[in-house]
């Protein structure tokens, strides 16, 4: 059997390839302190939107990597990785409550939790060769990745029409696809070039988002909305 289908979940990160961002400070604010927030100016905010995208874009593709390296080489940190990577699916779900609410949150989260789900389950018929069940799990993933990229052009249509936002989310597949597989054939300096490609692209989505939701919500931002757009939801 091709290393294609065992291959397969490790693109399921990339689904979540689409996701919002969240605040990614170190540490949460000390009791009765102001919120850093608070503190600064429109222009502050943008960027601190700007960092925090790509700090949870960042964490995506290294717990990724990190993720394919340990399940290729059978390594002792592979449950510890698949956790961490776990909770950045969550963070991402999370992430979205400040500006689309606490449903839109939920949602998402439902979403990448599926998408996980499915994936394992490919992974295991995959091992045990059953090619049919690979088939349908296959259709299933990419029908749940297409779930998100809809989710969030109904979210923001403007900034984030259909078919921009699958064909992000597919590159981002493929790429992580030849990191993984030349990772297996033990093509390392090829799986290190693919992951250079995944860091580009993930920042290009990850800029992509940050400035959408900014257009979409500008009295957040200082700015105002242009006439011809769509009210912020």
């Amino acid at each position: 059997m091709s290393y294609r289908n065992t291959l397969i979940v490790f693109a399921l990160v990339c689904g979540a390839a689409l996701l919002l961002p969240e605040a990614a400070s170190a540490q949460a604010p000390q009791a009765n302190a102001p919120h850093p927030m608070a503190m600064n100016g429109p222009r502050d905010q943008r960027i601190q939107l700007h960092d925090a995208m790509r700090r949870l874009w960042e964490d995506h593709v290294t717990y990724t990597r990190l993720f394919i390296v340990s399940d290729v080489g059978n390594l002792p940190d592979k449950e510890a990785t698949t956790k961490r990577l776990l909770k950045n699916q969550q963070d991402l779900g999370n992430a979205i409550k400040p500006y689309y609410g606490e449903q839109a949150g939920t949602q998402l989260a439902g979403l990448l939790i599926d998408h996980i789900v499915i994936a394992s389950k490919l992974v295991d018929a995959a091992k045990a060769h059953e090619g049919v069940m690979v088939a349908d799990l296959t259709n299933r993933w990419f029908a749940n990745a297409d779930n998100i990229a809809t989710f969030l052009s109904k979210a923001n249509p403007d900034s984030w029409p259909i078919t921009a936002t699958q064909q992000m989310m597919h590159d981002h597949l493929d790429l992580t696809l030849q990191e993984a597989t030349n990772q297996v054939q033990g093509k390392y300096a090829d799986s290190m070039a693919a992951y250079d490609k995944i860091v580009d692209q993930a920042t290009m989505m990850a800029d992509t988002l940050s400035s959408g939701i900014i257009k979409q919500f500008p009295d957040r931002f200082g700015e105002r909305r242009a006439a011809t757009e769509s009210p912020a939801r």
